[in-house]
Order: structure tokens, then C-alpha cells, then sequence
């Protein structure tokens, strides 16, 4: 028989499963985590975890909270756990479990109990992961959507706030009133510069609350910025069947998770913080660059090679790397036209992270999909791929290949259309790519024509030839074909 996951259950789960080396009733909270979901209890969750297990910061426990309906069905599943979770890491060379005890509570999803909460002196961070969405980003212009309504309602009446920042701005409120200090705001969003993306979003919406508050705000609260990263899928009723199959436990929600994690964050903390250096967590002054190598190595690398995937009816990315055609093409286009775009960080080997990043796209055990990386491709291409074109432009060096990842993307988008195809388009702009796909058969200008996409690249005669001629190719010879050539 499983064993129910509990704290009453710890001492009788398997020997193989690694259990908390602590002892939970010493914790006490330090953090609240807004968004409890998959990636954060792979992540900042497992980092504390950690930690704890060296007996250090075990006043930095971490309550969760949340202000969405699907908040509430992942506290009712984690409550019976006594917040408890397993996490099973996907080594290709075998699988481990280990019980992550970080989380010791999560507090009731309604303003008035997270409000109160987080003006506790107690708490000193608030970290996040809302998604890119929960950012209230303008589509337009990138910058802070004031003029949302549900920011407008806060605005209005932000005694009784709903969204995470009305919540956020009305807790600093009461402890400025109370003379408790300020909280640092801790974005750990797989988005570029989430920490000035956060503070955008406060300094913004308390600006039109109350000036002199935010001000207290900018001058007393820190937002740090960092680089996240761990592949970890969804879980669904196959994970925790395959969780009892491995490891006799019965989890409501556990996580799978790729045995692989990384945290760059900015040393800029206004009340203090965990030495979450102590289990590999890289403090640094600036992490933009180690974005940047994120952002074109990996996410750039998942853009080239799930096209040219998705058109040759690849499905898993592990899969596609065993493809030598792929493998070899992303291969040519990391080392020839994306690592020369980086500027050097001192202690990172660009070859031997990109060495890193095909070992993790080339494990089974992970079973990440190719129609997931083709997802909002027109919302993703214009962050991952375009900039990297822009700064070989920009340097005089070559894109042809880069130029492919786009022809590819085109192509994609048209056989989308076709009867017998079986590629489903998922991205909100899926009616116009198609239709500008296959007006770019005979006329390749017409995709690069959405300027809202492409930008200044749409004018740009080198880009265009190099994309028109790959797309020629691409109609008349197909996708393998093309990619032989450029390989050749």
C-alpha cells in the first residue's frame, strides 16, 4: 500500500527517498511566496530546503499564498501533506525523490488574510512567480498596463485590493503607518529584468494611489532581479501514478523536474536574506548578462530547433536531438552566430554551457514536447531569436542561419492551413500567421511586412534576402533538404 505523504508519514516513507534533515517545528517564516506552483517548489523552494538541511536560516521558511482560483486548488491539495512535497528529479541515469519540507504554511486565499500577513514584521521577503501575464505588461509598449481594469479597481478602492500589487502596495502602506520595515519584492519570473519589471509595476500603480507613498516605497524596497531555471513539466494523473510505482508515495501534487537548477540573483536586499549562497545560489551585481546567455543559448536554442522539428512530425524534444540533422544544425548556429553576439562573464565557458544545455535537451527522462516550445511563437521569436539577429546585423556578422529560424517559423505557420497537416498553431495571433505565411509563399516580404513582430528588422535587405531565399528552398525542396544546405 502507498504511504500518504504527512508529517505523521515522514519516518515510514522508503529508504530510498531523501527526507528533511530538520526538524519542521524549528522553522519559522520568513518568506511569502505568491504563486505556489510547479516551478517554484523545484526552485527557490528546493534551494531552502537545502539550506535547512545544514541547519542554517531556518527562521527563512516560506509561507505560500496566492490570489487565483487554481491558488486554491493547489492549497487544498498541499494542506492533508501538512505542505509537503515530493520532488523527483529526471536523471537520465536515474531517478531520485527527495520530500521538500521548505513550505510551512499557506495562507488562506483572501486579501484580508495575505494583507495581514504580509505586514508581519516577521517577513522580510516576498517573492514571486505569477507567469509574464500576472505583470500586467502593456502588449503595445511594453511597459505597465495602468489603465487595466482590474488595476483601476485597486487604484480606486485599494483598501480592498485584489490584484498582487494593490495587495503588495496596501501591505508596505501599513507597515510605513506602523513603522515596520519595508519587505524587498523578489520576482522569480523566467522573464528578462523581473525585478525592474515588479518595480515598474509597484512604483507605477502606487504613483497614482499616493504619491508620497510611493516614494517611501523606491526609497525603502529593493527588487532584485534574477536568472531562473529548471525545466519542470506539468503534473498530471501519470506523475503521481509513477511517483507510487517508484516510490510508494501517495502525493496529491508532486513535481518532476529535470535534475538541473539555476539562480543568479542581485545581492540587493532591503531587510536581510538567506545565505543561499551556502547551496549554489550565485550572488552577483548585474545578472543581465547571465540572462542574456539564457536567452540565446537556451531559449533561442528551443526556438531553432523546434520548427524545423514540428515540420518534420518530431514530438519530443529529446527525439530531435537524437536527430543528427537538427542536432548538428543547432550545433552550427550556437557556435557560429550566437555565442560570438555574447560579451564575456567572467567564469563562464559559453561552449561548455552550451555543452550543458544540449545534455538537458537530450534527456528521456524529461519528455519535454516540441508543440510546447512551438507555443506563442510570435510573442517569443521577437524576445529569443530577432535581438540575436539584430546584434550579427549590428556586428557585421553573419545570420543566415538565424534567417532560417525564421523561414522555418514561416513555413510552420503556413502548413498549419494545409488538410492533411496535423500541426496545430497555438498562439493568439494564429489567424493572421497563417494568413501572412501563405502570402509569403509567393511573396516572402509579406511575413516580414508585421512590423509589430519584426520591427526595424523588417526593412533590413540583408535579413530579407537571406530569409527569402531559405523560404524558397523550404517550399520547393522541403525542411531537411534546406537544412542539408545550410549545413553544407
Amino acid at each position: 500500500m502507498p504511504v500518504k505523504l504527512n508529517s505523521q508519514t515522514l519516518d515510514t516513507l522508503p529508504n530510498q527517498v531523501n527526507k528533511p534533515k530538520y526538524h519542521r517545528n524549528q522553522l519559522s517564516a520568513g518568506i511569502i511566496h505568491i504563486g505556489v506552483g510547479n516551478f517554484h517548489r523545484a526552485h527557490q523552494a528546493m534551494y531552502l530546503h537545502k539550506l535547512f538541511n545544514t541547519g542554517d536560516a531556518l527562521d527563512w521558511a516560506i509561507r505560500g499564498a496566492g490570489t487565483k482560483s487554481y491558488d486554491v486548488i493547489m492549497r487544498d491539495k498541499l494542506k492533508p501533506q501538512d505542505w509537503l512535497t515530493t520532488v523527483v528529479e529526471l536523471d537520465a541515469k536515474g531517478l531520485t525523490g527527495e520530500i521538500c519540507g521548505s513550505m510551512i504554511d499557506f495562507i488562506e486565499n483572501d486579501e484580508t488574510s495575505l494583507i495581514a500577513a504580509l505586514t508581519q514584521e516577521t517577513i522580510r521577503i516576498v517573492s514571486l512567480t505569477i507567469t509574464e501575464g500576472g505583470y500586467y505588461m502593456d502588449d503595445k509598449t511594453g511597459g505597465f498596463d495602468l489603465n487595466h481594469p482590474e488595476i483601476q479597481a485597486d487604484i480606486k478602492n485599494i483598501d480592498q485590493a485584489t490584484t498582487v500589487f494593490g495587495i503588495l502596495i496596501t501591505a508596505l502602506k501599513r507597515r510605513r503607518e506602523q513603522d515596520i520595515k519595508a519587505f524587498t519584492i523578489m520576482s522569480c519570473d523566467n522573464i528578462p529584468h523581473n525585478g525592474n519589471v515588479a518595480k515598474r509595476a509597484v512604483l507605477t500603480m502606487a504613483d497614482a494611489i499616493d504619491k508620497e507613498l510611493a516614494q517611501w516605497i523606491e526609497t525603502h524596497v529593493t527588487f532584485p532581479n534574477s536568472m531562473v531555471d529548471c525545466i519542470t513539466p506539468a503534473t498530471s494523473k501519470v506523475e503521481r501514478e509513477r511517483l507510487t510505482s517508484l516510490f510508494g508515495i501517495e502525493d496529491q501534487a508532486p513535481v518532476f523536474c529535470e535534475p538541473f537548477r539555476q539562480w543568479v540573483l542581485e545581492d540587493k536586499f532591503t531587510n536581510g536574506r538567506p545565505p543561499l549562497e551556502k547551496v549554489g545560489v550565485e550572488f552577483v551585481a548585474d545578472v543581465a548578462p547571465y540572462e542574456l546567455i539564457k536567452l540565446r543559448i537556451l531559449n533561442g536554442g528551443h526556438a531553432a530547433i523546434a520548427y524545423p522539428a514540428a515540420l518534420l512530425g518530431i514530438e519530443l524534444v529529446h527525439e530531435v536531438m537524437a536527430t543528427p540533422l537538427i542536432s548538428k544544425y543547432l550545433q552550427k548556429l550556437v557556435l557560429e552566430e550566437i555565442i560570438p553576439t555574447l560579451v564575456p562573464v567572467p567564469g563562464v565557458d559559453f561552449q561548455e554551457y552550451f555543452s550543458l544545455i544540449e545534455t538537458r535537451f537530450s534527456n528521456p527522462e524529461v519528455r519535454d514536447t516540441v508543440p510546447r516550445l512551438c507555443q506563442d511563437a510570435s510573442n517569443r521569436l521577437p524576445k529569443f531569436i530577432l535581438p540575436i539577429i539584430a546584434a550579427n546585423l549590428e556586428m557585421q556578422q553573419d545570420c543566415k542561419g538565424l534567417a532560417l529560424v525564421v523561414a522555418l517559423w514561416c513555413r510552420l505557420c503556413a502548413a498549419a492551413a494545409e488538410p492533411e497537416s496535423e500541426i496545430a498553431l497555438d498562439d493568439q495571433q494564429a489567424a493572421r500567421l497563417i494568413k501572412q505565411a501563405l502570402l509569403a509563399k509567393h511573396d516572402a516580404n509579406a511575413f516580414l511586412q508585421m512590423h509589430d513582430i519584426f520591427g526595424t528588422l523588417c526593412d533590413n535587405k540583408i535579413f530579407a534576402k537571406h530569409f527569402g531565399t531559405w523560404l524558397t528552398m523550404l517550399w520547393t525542396q522541403g525542411t531537411a533538404k534546406t537544412i542539408t544546405q545550410y549545413m553544407d
